[in-house]
Order: structure tokens, then C-alpha cells, then sequence
């Protein structure tokens, strides 16, 4: 009986233990409401009334076509620059390989102005070539985002290629592989994951980006997130804005969703 009865005690007190963890997630849960889901939905209430005229204006339309264009072509620049640096920094020795991998982390801690200001210099019409009309152009956005968001791919490349068996290489190499062969078949597919990490967390941050776009002021380059701002703040168009803002909330999430979904299933393949 004894025993019974402390066994009982052991099973109540236990379950106990398991009802009370879930008080604990009531905190994160009321915060993500009230900070997080709340603000949302007071945005998705605001839209309702202005869906029609703003999804159905050439305006949305040509901002929604040029958002895509430049983040998909920033991210593209960013792969291809990102992963040739990636390489040399990883397989080519030469004196100051560290500097240049500090400098890559101390990139990810500056703000994205700083990129549209330095361009400012080079390419103003006052700046050190005088490209001014470069400057002006959608371009000088993809070129500043390549600037700014290549360490985002190349920071998981190289720790991607840090992990890879030297071993491996030199016996491809034996093989009488050639070094582009070598880095087609052997080096790309085994940092594929982080190449497709690196690369889907570019194109949402692209996506997404506002800074350099309004400090470059180029022409022509009326994005999403620069459309929010006029309507919101320039023509006090509330309800415009909260409907451009849902757009660009979807198309987040949207993302996210594929890229986790692309990574999940890697995981399982490899599992």
C-alpha cells in the first residue's frame, strides 16, 4: 500500500510538473500578441477599404515588378561575388586572408546608408568619377545592395568550406581533377546548403530593403517598401499604405515558407 501510494504521489506530482511548463510559455506567446500579431491585424482592418484602387493602380503594379527585379538581381550579384570570394578566401592562401574574413564580419555590423553615402562620393557628380547619372540609375541600387549584402553569403560559405575534408580534395586532385572541375563536383555541392541559406536570406533582406533606396533616390527604382513611405508619410494615404504593406508582408512570409521548405527537405534527403 505504501508503496502504491508513493508511486501515486510520483505520477500526480510529475504531471503537475508537466501543466505547470506550460505556464511558461504563456509570457513569450502574450508578447509576440500583443507586439507582433496585434499591429498586424490593426494593418489588415486599415487595408480592407483601399484594396480595389491600390492592387488595381500601374503604380503598385510597376513597384511590385521593380521590388522583384532588384532583389533578384541583387541576390544573383551577391551569390556570384560572395561565392568567388568565398573560395579564394578558403583555397587560395595569400598574406592577409584573416583581415579579409574580419572585414567581412565587421561589414554585417554596418548599416546599410553607409553604402548609398560612400557611393555618393565615388559616383556624385562631385564624388571621385563623376557618374552621376550612374548614380541616378536602378543600378546603382543593385550594385550598393551587392556592396552591402555579399558577406550575408559569404559568411555561411566560408564556414561551409572550413568544415570540408582536405583529404577529400586531395584525392579528387590525384585523380587528376583540375581545380575547376575540382570546385564544380566536390566543393559546390557539399556547401549547397549554405549557399541556398545565404542566398534565400540575401533575397528576403532585398527584398525588404529600404535605406539605400531612399538615400540613393535613384530614378525609376519605386520599390515596395519606398511606396509604404510615400503613401504613408508623404500623402498621409493610411489605408494605401497598410495595403502595400500587407503585399510586402505576404511576399516575406511567402518566401520564408519556400525556403524552409527547400532546407527541410534537404535535412530529410539527408537524413
Amino acid at each position: 500500500m505504501a508503496v502504491e501510494a508513493l508511486g501515486a504521489t510520483v505520477v500526480v506530482s510529475t504531471h503537475r510538473r508537466r501543466d505547470g511548463r506550460w505556464l511558461w510559455v504563456l509570457p513569450p506567446l502574450l508578447l509576440i500578441g500583443v507586439l507582433v500579431v496585434y499591429p498586424l491585424v490593426l494593418v489588415a482592418i486599415e487595408s480592407i477599404p483601399a484594396w480595389g484602387d491600390v492592387v488595381g493602380s500601374a503604380e503598385f503594379r510597376d513597384a511590385l515588378v521593380r521590388t522583384v527585379q532588384i532583389a533578384v538581381s541583387s541576390t544573383v550579384g551577391c551569390l556570384i561575388v560572395g561565392t568567388f570570394l568565398a573560395v579564394v578566401i578558403s583555397f587560395v592562401p595569400f598574406p592577409g586572408a584573416r583581415v579579409v574574413a574580419g572585414l567581412v564580419d565587421t561589414m554585417l555590423a554596418l548599416p546599410s546608408f553607409l553604402v548609398a553615402l560612400s557611393f555618393t562620393f565615388i559616383y556624385g557628380t562631385t564624388g571621385i568619377l563623376r557618374a552621376g547619372g550612374f548614380l541616378t540609375s536602378p543600378w546603382a541600387v543593385v550594385l550598393a545592395e551587392v556592396t552591402f549584402y555579399t558577406p550575408f553569403v559569404m559568411r555561411p560559405l566560408l564556414a561551409a568550406m572550413s568544415r570540408l575534408p582536405r583529404a577529400q580534395l586531395d584525392v579528387a586532385a590525384s585523380l587528376g581533377a583540375g581545380p575547376w572541375r575540382v570546385l564544380r563536383q566536390v566543393v559546390l555541392p557539399e556547401v549547397r546548403p549554405a549557399l541556398v541559406a545565404g542566398g534565400g536570406l540575401t533575397l528576403l533582406l532585398t527584398l525588404n530593403e529600404f535605406g539605400i533606396v531612399l538615400f540613393l533616390g535613384a530614378k525609376g527604382t519605386t520599390t515596395l517598401p519606398m511606396l509604404v513611405h510615400t503613401k504613408g508619410i508623404v500623402m498621409f494615404d493610411y489605408p494605401g499604405a497598410c495595403v502595400i504593406a500587407v503585399v510586402q508582408i505576404a511576399l516575406s512570409l511567402g518566401l520564408y515558407a519556400v525556403l524552409r521548405m527547400a532546407l527541410g527537405g534537404r535535412r530529410a534527403r539527408l537524413d
